[in-house]
């Protein structure tokens, strides 16, 4: 369901079908990033890639869960950093595999 700012929300779920955090975006990929960096980082880029673990997010209010496949690295970072972030920062990307509906 979309809220009135326009924002959806999405509940994280597991494999046994428990949901833990809700996450929200405009669209599912904004929300599946945040839920990426929430994942144990690895050094670089290409070894989280290869590493990639499903996450599924369900839509509140549907019964649609969005399938992706997530991985996070450490980075440094920006220059232009502001003075409370620390010199390395967590980065997350996703690959949507699809959709499912769910029959409950």
């Amino acid at each position: 369901m979309v809220r009135e700012d326009g924002k959806r929300n999405f509940v994280l779920r597991k494999e046994d079908g428990t949901e833990t955090s809700v996450f929200s975006g405009s669209m599912p990929r904004q929300a599946a990033l945040k839920a990426a960096r929430r994942l144990d980082p690895h050094g670089s880029e290409d070894e989280a890639e290869s590493n990639a673990t499903e996450i599924r997010l369900r839509e509140k209010g549907t019964d649609k869960v969005h399938i992706f496949d997530a991985w996070a690295w450490n980075s440094d970072a920006p220059e232009d950093k502001p003075g409370w972030m620390e010199g390395k920062i967590t980065k997350g990307n996703v690959s949507k595999k699809g959709i499912e509906h769910l029959d409950e």
